[in-house]
């Protein structure tokens, strides 16, 4: 088997999501999702989760519509950021460089062939918690808030896309992501694709916009610990009257133990558990799962609900 290309991304750093009530939406996630608040500039909020070690986690932005904004990815190195910018430019993706964002240095922006923003960068700020504000333990970057759900890092992002194979193809050529599931078509053309960039299963996944808009966001997730913490999550969003869309259950694909709720603003959030799987291996074989797989349901049975495949922010009309 050929040796993988050298990765020139390190993990997801940052997201973006846009709301039309930004300071329920931003209330949320203080509240039940247990972040905190480190700056304020312009019509955007910045927060963070009590162990992601860069200065912010998430930016909430008022917008006329719900949806996506842009998200960070942190380059393995100065080198490796510059090549991509250079590889992103001739592929006519890329938007140039911006000087930077709230504890982030230079970054170069690009959009993916669906449309969704993205910034790469690799100067970045660690975070330091305040004098009489640091954990107990030094490996560790804030203190456990004890706050609502308390999530402890941002997980993952899913994107919906009008055309799959083809931005597959610019995560795995131009992005040198690696692609660790699927689901295919019978022609054998995905229609989902979960993608990693490091020994975490996943990190960007892309599923078929049923009403093939583009540039859509299907959810963002945020990683708790353990199983017994979603729970718990469960409960506190039921008794914030957060609209809660499916589970606690397991995920068939990638086993990932879920609770789908959505924020104030529209936008669908996920809470998962942080021990997901591994992958060590660096010739990972991409799982293919059928439509007639993916039709038994989830991993003890329960079917996939119809707004699953249907809602997506912003929201299109019928």
């Amino acid at each position: 088997m050929a040796e993988p290309p050298p990765p020139r991304l390190s993990h997801l750093g940052a997201v973006e999501l846009l709301t039309r009530v930004p300071e329920r939406t931003v209330r949320f996630f203080v509240e039940q999702m247990g972040m905190s608040e480190v700056a304020r500039a312009g019509g955007s909020v910045y927060l963070r989760t009590w162990d992601d070690y860069e200065r912010f986690t998430l930016k909430v932005t008022e917008s006329p519509s719900s949806g996506v904004g842009t998200t960070w990815l942190r380059a393995q190195g100065q080198g490796e950021l510059e090549a991509l910018a250079e590889e992103l430019g001739a592929a006519g993706l890329g938007q140039g460089w911006s000087p930077g964002e709230e504890g982030i240095g230079p970054a170069y922006r690009f959009r993916d062939p669906d449309g969704h923003a993205y910034a790469a960068y690799w100067e970045t700020e660690w975070y330091e918690a305040p004098e009489g504000g640091r954990p107990a333990l030094k490996n560790q970057a804030a203190p456990y808030p004890g706050r609502g759900a308390s999530v402890r890092r941002l997980d993952h992002v899913n994107y919906l896309a009008q055309d799959v194979p083809l931005t597959a193809r610019f995560l795995e050529d131009v992005l040198r992501a690696r692609l660790s599931e699927q689901i295919v078509l019978p022609d054998g053309a995905p229609s989902a694709s979960w993608f990693h960039l490091a020994q975490k299963s996943y990190d960007l996944v892309y599923t078929a916009d049923w009403t093939r808009s583009r540039g859509r966001l299907h959810h963002v997730a945020f990683a708790l610990d353990q199983r017994e913490d979603i729970l718990r999550a469960a409960d506190v969003m039921l008794e914030a009257g957060i609209e809660i869309e499916t589970g606690p259950h397991k995920h068939a694909i990638q086993q990932t133990f879920f609770l789908y709720v959505f924020e104030p603003g529209g936008n669908r959030i996920e809470l998962c558990n942080a021990g997901a799987r591994l992958l060590l291996a660096p010739d990972w074989r991409p799982v293919s799962w059928s439509l007639e797989e993916r039709a038994r349901g989830q991993a003890w049975g329960m079917k996939t609900i119809e707004s699953f495949h249907t809602r997506g922010t912003p929201p299109v009309e019928e």
